[in-house]
């Protein structure tokens, strides 16, 4: 990276305060690698996932800051999943990141970039590729919330991750990142994993959470193949396996035993003092 773009980005962290917004770029200024990126974002609500994000140019957090007497300190950053081409922003996102808050935890729903979607359906494509640019933005958005950390009454060493399906790899990749210093303080995988080439595990990694069902047709062996990968890392992590529930159950209730999913992360995030007794 050019030293003028450094120098930028300093700036930007710098001079931004947490008073001013609710809603914070993740990048200043156009997004690395999607500068010529013409498509304009859609929302659409009312669909069989809720409310659905697509063609997403300006990547943002949106951040769920819990009332000051009851925060616990810690935040979780949420990243949701659509494939790379869509973003689930209220069954895998903004729903989660209210009982979080509820609950004295800080949640940054991240809206990272997706392709731009031209056909219906998930069209095919190499996962690696169209995921790089929500990678990028998961990186980043954990920089961004460590950088304020201050205004937001955060402790910056108790910042996690969360992600579902195609969020669960921006997750991983965060995860799994050479220098621990960026990583996530915890992260959790929900229904999802590194989608396209198995990539290193390196030691050290933070305390993770994965979920899944095991009627989920879309994603299950790459699930399956990762949490594996862990094990024989030495890095188990702790792991909830329900029978029903499909794919992108998120925050639904659909009189599966995958309901309760929320249960056990709560247990989780409780065991490793995220939320309070």
């Amino acid at each position: 990276m050019r030293r003028s773009v450094v120098l930028a980005t300093l700036a930007w962290l710098i001079a931004w305060t947490p008073v001013r917004a609710q809603v914070v770029d993740v990048w200043p200024g156009v997004a690395p690698g999607s500068e010529r990126w013409t498509q304009q974002e859609r929302t659409i609500e009312g669909t069989p996932v809720g409310t659905v994000v697509m063609n997403v140019v300006k990547p943002t957090i949106t951040a769920y800051l819990p009332d000051r007497a009851k925060a616990t300190g810690a935040g979780v950053v949420i990243a949701p999943g659509g494939a790379f081409v869509a973003l689930a922003i209220s069954l895998e996102a903004t729903e989660l990141a209210t009982w979080l808050q509820q609950r004295g935890v800080a949640a940054f729903v991240l809206k990272y970039r997706t392709i731009e979607k031209k056909v219906d359906g998930i069209p095919p494509m190499d996962m690696d590729t169209a995921g790089r640019y929500g990678i990028a933005d998961g990186i980043q958005a954990l920089k961004v919330v460590r950088a304020h950390a201050p205004g937001w009454g955060l402790d910056r060493n108790r910042i996690g991750m969360i992600g579902f399906s195609a969020g669960a790899m921006v997750t991983s990749a965060a995860m799994l990142q050479p220098d621990p210093l960026y990583r996530p303080s915890f992260a959790a995988l929900i229904y999802g994993a590194p989608f396209g080439k198995m990539p290193a595990i390196p030691a050290g990694l933070p305390p993770v959470f994965m979920a899944w069902a095991k009627d989920d047709a879309v994603a299950l062996a790459p699930v399956v193949k990762f949490h594996d990968a862990l094990v024989a890392a030495g890095q188990p992590p702790e792991t909830h396996v329900y029978t029903k529930g499909g794919h992108g159950f998120g925050m639904k209730h659909q009189g599966a035993d995958s309901d309760h999913w929320i249960d056990d992360y709560a247990r989780w995030l409780r065991a490793h003092g995220v939320i309070g007794p």
